[in-house]
């Protein structure tokens, strides 16, 4: 077979193992198409498309004839194109184990870590770790302890660095990575069920899931071994694989004399992730083959790098180098360059993208490329290949040419190395740092700025003087890398002082000048100014460069005393192993007074999630004849659309185009309705005239979702704007133009007290102060979803990735004109709702069943990453003014708030984000409160249910207000905070009903706990010593309580047992990642358990629960507000005390008889006495159970960088209470990753918009939610048992929204430390005293912090030195 292959030219590959041989593809699949389209393997998921998720990522295993080894590599398989992989081997997660062949050690530790929620991101963190294993156990590292790899805890947390998770918070998946890991404490590690408190060390690892690192997985098959060195037969590929410079010149010279009109030179395919590509080339030349490309070589003269050398590689590479005879300065470059790549992209895409395509990406298109600017800072030079030959130059010259053609190819780089001069006779020594400000420290984002400085420098009696001198900088916001020559002219020749310093200043900003349109245009000229200042600052003290050897570490952030336990890349203090994340400790207090509920069982399905077994919608087979759906939606905010155009060009990649439907082709019996709330409706699309950015216009059908995108994406719509008015797109704009949304503001509540009162009793005022709060994209993983399929009758099937599925039925029916009976929406699971797939998903739905009713066929949809992001809208945005009156001592007398919230363009679930908003504001006792909110019509897309909807804004505003008041009276706020926590009497003033019983008011308690548990006075002291010696670095602490209002909504169930005994469960409630199905098994278990008590444990595993189907149970309502777990697992006790009620008498019966009775013999009795076993139930939640208050407190500790605005969260500790838990592991898991969420929202997630109100940062590369990086480094979390709860379902709270709001923590931390910033500038003298008030805006991100210490913080540090030094 495998000489077969090599004649006959086709592509050869393995999946888990098995031989794939395919005569011919479309040269332009990707492998993950391939996989989940063509094939059969859906455990690698398209989450993004971009390779900036890691849903999608596998194992790639190549074998390499010239070394004799197997490189094995994790890939995003969204962005690897099949052809590129002849005679490789693919491992995905349902090949490393699954349900029939029993769980790898991997997805076992997910399940029994809690390390998986949603489940759409885990496959791809399996295979994450998976790489990292293979890789680390077939290196030459030191032996591991049995049982253990040769991995460091370190790299195991780094091995998922890129890998997005939006459920779990990320420490129990790093929990995970570290307990394969040589070096790990297993004391460390958190909650899981596979020991108990108490166990010892030896115990604790006999119990995990073995490992053994010598039967790991053969990754690559031996019949492979033959193919790996086949060339595709380019007659029927259209796909080349030179293997000399020679014959690539001839392919290139042949595309020219033969006019073949477009070609795509290949090796990673990556750019695509940033470039999106809508054409088919007639040529695709991958230059892997080509020995020359590949090189890696190097000596004392310098390194010379091929253009397919993957960046991996490279940096494998040169940590080599720094261990060979390369003399100090090949050393300190390749450890530099090294550490500096470590932090581009994430690991897999760095292992497929070459250092030739990222360069040819920054000359041609303006890629804001780390390698370019590096390579600039080094003085390197490139050798390129066009038809007419081979051409040497300095990389910098290729820079400053015009963008090079598809026929020029880059060979290879090379970069020089310097000699050093004799230090100890005073000659010069060279100086080599590179810098990097992005979003997240370890990748996966683009940078603010980069930069890299090559300084000649050598001492003098009075100074340093610089003999040479390179400064680049790049991603700033031009096209290119560029040298600021003027600063390096000036600086040349001098002895550098702080004047000198203070002066070249002055010329870098002259040089680095952001051009128009960029983001931050003054924060990125002010970062290329703050690493100016952080290179030669430590080099204006003379004495400082000799006494503490500045020359040996030159360009490390200069470390300062109390910081210098720590780095950008994890825990190095002394005595403890590297990391990125501290050990933390866990708390839950279990009860066993329901058991099996309150056990912290693991999810149900987890390990087969992690396999990547579990289905979601794009997971069920297309049916035969299957059609694929893609939204045109509309880039203006009010116009008339006159036209719509495909342009369909022969080469296009959307060239099986079916279809196009818009308002015109809604049924006549039919609606034109795409949204369905209890407040209105909104319409499927467009008619006449678009009324915001993002508005469907039409749905595009193809045979493919790939081509249904592409002829989306290329559409031209051609627009009218006359005679249509101004689009309204700010909430000033709505009020002045009267534009409110339709139907009354809903309101539970009402003013407390006399607010004119209040103020006159005040002795402080503060008086129509105002603040805003932004919108925020939900990013769940799996985007939106639907699939419809035609039946008889005139009926139709939909399977919808939904939160709302009864709505989703019934708005289908109304658009499409048919009774609700022909229709059924079925529901599994959703990858990740987050209040995204309530309402915003029915479009979606609506449009698939549309397209499938008017073709009578199947029809999918999958929303691509992009279109999602742009369609869906998100939180809903506010202004602020409030006037507040206040004591001298901190307590408030009285408070008014005017909001005015953007809704969009429709009601949607706008109308009661008031009653959210107010109870979250009411968590202090303000003396009086008043307030007036006004729901603003915008022409924008609507705002909608969002995790903590409304609570996240009003409690966050609340804290606000104490921040202000305490500014006002230099108090700290922690005291003002403490003066106007509410008693009980005050609560039940404010919340009346909703407080319930004196003794569930924890919240007081739980303030003293957390402040005893995370030694919060000790550690304000601790900081104030830190900040007092610490002039670059600052940090904050902040203790915040959170008092959050939920409400029980009516529920259906149904619980069926079956012939062997066997449950069968439906519940009204959608499994989201909450864990709502573990939850409902429990408590059927223990409600069924009550007939015999010692049957509960064997119950349990009894019970499944299914999808919803809205035709089979109806009145499921919708998934949202944290509570359909509890509801849902009422639903179902009801059930089960139906059932109960009608066997106990039958088990009594048969314990007479027989003395004992199992349960597979009670229901075989049930069966044969025609004993009804099938339960129906609805949940109507009773007035004194429909509506209470959650409690609960955190501390936060943030590290502030004034220099680049970045922070670190060193620690947050929180305390919730859950009442009596349900599942204690599941509500740990749900408050640690509402918690980090929290933390995107207030401090990384930036939801941007253009003139028009188009959001524009729509990609993993712009729009940055958490990741492992960013999240505290120490996470300390107890769930706390506050004991019975009466009016409370089995006594539980709910756990997945109300700790979002603690996350506010961590930015009001990060304002304390930006006050002593700031207070450090006044004792400066450079803070007037009128400024000595500030706004930290929402989200916190890099920009805001560092405007907010000084732009210029750095400058103001030399002019003080200077004005000293002058007096």
């Amino acid at each position: 077979m495998e000489g077969s292959s090599e004649r006959n030219g086709n592509l050869v590959f393995a999946v888990n193992g098995e031989r794939i041989e395919l005569t011919s593809v479309d040269p332009s699949t990707t492998l993950l198409q391939y996989l989940r389209y063509h094939a059969c393997f859906k455990s690698p998921k398209l989450g993004c498309g971009e390779g900036g998720c890691g849903a999608c990522v596998v194992l790639v295993s190549r074998y390499d004839p010239k070394l004799n080894r197997v490189d094995d590599f994790s890939v995003s398989s969204c962005l690897t194109l099949l052809c590129s992989l002849n005679g490789c081997a693919i491992t995905t997660s349902d090949g490393l184990g699954n349900t029939k062949d029993g769980f790898h050690p991997i997805h076992q530790r997910f399940a029994g870590f809690h390390a998986s929620q949603c489940g759409f991101c885990t496959p791809g963190m399996c295979m994450s770790l998976f790489s990292a294993l293979v890789n680390a156990d077939k290196g030459n590292h030191q032996d591991s302890p049995q049982g253990f790899s040769n991995l460091t805890s370190f790299e195991a947390e780094k091995s998922i660095q890129g890998n997005l998770c939006r459920c779990t918070g990320y420490r129990p998946i790093a929990d995970v990575c570290k307990s394969f890991a040589s070096d790990v404490d297993i004391e460390d590690l958190g909650l899981n069920t596979f020991w108990q408190n108490g166990d010892t060390r030896e115990t604790k690892v006999s119990k995990l899931p073995p490992y053994d690192p010598s039967k790991n997985l053969v990754t690559y098959p031996e019949f492979l071994e033959g193919e790996s060195i086949t060339r595709l037969d380019p007659t029927r590929y259209s796909w080349f694989s030179p293997v000399s410079i020679e014959e690539l010149q001839s392919l290139l010279k042949f595309s020219v004399a033969e006019n073949v009109g477009s070609v795509k030179i290949v090796v990673g395919n990556t750019g695509t992730g940033y470039y999106k590509e809508t054409q088919r080339y007639d040529q695709y030349i991958d230059l892997r083959y080509i020995p020359e490309l590949s090189i890696l070589n190097r000596d004392r003269k310098g390194i010379e790098i091929g253009a397919t050398v993957t960046i991996s590689k490279l940096i494998s590479f040169l940590n080599e180098g720094t261990k060979a005879n390369l003399g100090s300065y090949g050393k300190m470059v390749s450890q530099k360059l090294a550490q500096h790549l470590e932090k581009v992209a994430n690991p897999f895409v760095r292992n497929t993208a070459s250092v030739g395509g990222n360069l040819v990406m920054a000359q041609k298109y303006g890629f804001p490329s780390d390698i370019s600017t590096l390579f600039l800072g080094m003085d390197a030079t490139v050798s390129i290949l066009t038809i007419r030959g081979q051409e040497k130059l300095k990389w910098e010259e290729l820079l400053s040419r015009p963008a090079l053609d598809s026929r020029t190819v880059l060979l290879c780089v090379w970069i020089p190395f310097k000699r050093n001069g004799n230090f100890l006779q005073n000659f010069s020594k060279y100086l080599f740092v590179t810098y990097r400000a992005a979003p997240r420290p370890l990748g996966s984002a683009l940078a603010y700025v980069n930069a890299a400085f090559l300084a000649d420098v050598s001492p003098r009696r009075n100074g340093v003087v610089i003999h040479s001198l390179r400064l680049a900088f790049g991603a700033f916001g031009t096209r290119h890398a560029i040298r600021a020559k003027t600063a390096e002219k000036y600086l040349t020749g001098k002895i550098l002082n702080i004047k000198i310093l203070y002066e070249a200043i002055k010329f870098v900003k002259l040089d680095v000048v952001p051009e128009p349109g960029i983001s931050y245009p003054e924060y990125r000229s002010s970062l290329a100014v703050s690493f100016l200042f952080k290179f030669f600052n430590p080099l204006t003290d003379v004495d400082s460069v000799f006494s503490s050897g500045l020359f040996e570490g030159i360009g490390e952030t200069f470390v300062e005393e109390g910081s210098k336990s720590t780095n950008d890349d994890g825990d190095t203090s002394q005595g403890k192993i590297q990391t990125i994340l501290s050990s933390a400790e866990q708390v839950v207090e279990s009860s066993t007074e329901y058991y099996p509920v309150g056990e912290p069982m693991q999810k149900y399905g987890a390990a087969m999630q992690a396999s990547g077994e579990a289905v979601y919608v794009d997971d069920i087979p297309s049916p035969p004849n299957c059609l694929h759906g893609a939204f045109i939606y509309s880039t203006k905010p009010l116009a008339r659309v006159k036209s719509i155009s495909l342009q369909l060009e022969s080469n296009s990649l959307a060239d099986r185009v079916i279809a196009i439907f818009t308002f015109k082709d809604i049924p006549s019996e039919g609606e034109n309705i795409g949204v369905l709330s209890q407040f209105g409706p909104e319409t499927l699309f467009a008619e006449d005239h678009v009324q915001y950015a993002g508005d469907r216009i039409a749905l595009v059908i193809a045979n493919s979702q790939r081509s249904a995108d592409v002829a989306a994406r290329k559409a031209i719509v051609e627009y009218d704007p006359e005679n249509v008015g101004s689009p309204i797109l700010t909430v000033e704009e709505a009020v002045e133009n009267s534009s409110y949304l339709q139907g009354p503001v809903f309101l539970n509540t009402k003013p407390v007290g006399d607010f004119s009162k209040g103020m006159s009793e005040a002795d402080h005022k503060i008086l129509s102060a105002e603040l805003r709060l932004p919108s925020e994209y939900y990013f769940y993983m799996e985007p939106q979803t639907s699939l419809a399929v035609p039946d008889e009758d005139n009926t139709m099937v939909v399977y919808a990735s939904t939160q709302f599925p009864e709505y989703t039925h019934s708005l289908i029916a109304r658009c499409l004109g048919v009774p609700e009976h022909n229709i059924s929406v079925k529901t599994r699971r959703a990858g990740g709702g987050f209040g995204g797939k309530a309402i915003r998903s029915m479009p979606v739905s609506a449009a698939c069943a549309l397209a499938a009713y008017k073709l009578r066929r199947p029809v999918k949809i999958y929303v691509n990453r992009n279109t999602d992001m742009v369609i869906t809208g998100g939180r809903h945005p506010l202004k602020v003014t409030y006037s507040v009156g206040f004591k001298s001592n901190g307590k408030i007398t009285a408070l008014h708030a005017d909001i005015l919230v953007n809704g969009g363009i429709s009601e949607d679930i706008t109308p009661i984000i008031a009653s959210h908003i107010i109870a979250a504001l009411k968590k202090y006792n303000w003396g009086a409160f008043s307030f007036d909110i006004k729901n603003c019509k915008t022409n924008l897309t609507s705002k909608s249910s969002m995790r903590a909807l409304g609570d996240v804004q009003g409690s966050y505003i609340a804290d606000a207000i104490m921040e202000h008041v305490a500014s006002v009276l230099e108090m700290e706020v922690d005291s003002v905070i403490s003066k106007n926590i509410h008693t009980y009497e005050s609560l039940k003033l404010f919340y009346e009903d909703s407080a319930g019983e004196s003794g569930e008011y924890t919240l007081p308690s739980i303030m003293d706990q957390v402040a005893t548990s995370s030694r919060f006075v000790d550690r304000r002291k601790m900081i104030d010593e830190f900040n007092q010696k610490n002039t670059w670095k600052k940090r904050g602490i902040s203790r915040l309580p959170i008092v959050h209002e939920v409400r029980q909504h009516a529920t259906p169930a149904k619980v069926s047992i079956l012939r062997d005994g066997s449950i069968v469960c439906e519940v009204g409630g959608v499994e989201i990642g909450q864990g709502l199905w573990t939850k409902v098994k429990q408590v059927i278990a223990y409600a069924l358990g009550s007939i015999e008590s010692s049957w509960s444990e064997e119950l349990v595993e009894k019970v499944r629960i299914i999808e919803i189907n809205t035709l089979r149970l109806v009145q499921t309502g919708f998934t949202a507000e944290s509570t359909k777990s509890e509801s849902s697992c009422e639903a179902a006790r009801l059930c089960c005390n139906i059932l109960v009620e009608r066997l106990t008498p039958l088990k009594k019966k048969l314990q007479e008889q027989n003395g004992s009775v199992d349960w597979t013999t009670l229901i075989g009795q049930a069966e044969a006495q025609s004993i009804n076993l099938q339960a129906n139930e609805y949940f109507v939640p009773g007035s004194s159970s429909g509506q209470y208050l959650n409690y609960g407190a955190a501390v936060s500790e943030v590290e502030i960088d004034v220099l680049t605005g970045q922070h670190r969260i060193l620690q947050s500790d929180i305390i919730y209470d859950c009442g009596q838990s349900l599942n204690p592991a599941i509500d740990l898991g749900q408050i640690e990753g509402a918690f980090v969420k929290g933390i995107g929202y207030f401090m990384l997630e930036e939801y941007l918009t253009n003139e028009d109100g188009l959001m524009v940062s729509n990609s993993t590369w712009t729009y940055h939610i958490p990741t492992i990086d960013t999240i505290p480094e120490r996470l300390n979390i107890r769930v706390l048992n506050s004991g019975d709860h009466k009016n409370r379902i089995l006594s539980s709270k709910a756990s997945g929204e109300p700790p979002l709001l603690l996350a506010a923590t961590v930015h009001c931390a990060t304002r304390a430390a930006i006050k002593e910033a700031r207070k450090q500038l006044k004792s400066w003298g450079k803070l007037d005293e009128s400024d000595s008030e500030f706004y930290l805006d929402v989200p916190a991100i890099m920009p805001v912090v560092k405007t907010t210490c000084g732009l210029d913080y750095g400058e103001k540090y030399l002019e003080t030195l200077i004005s000293k030094r002058s007096a």
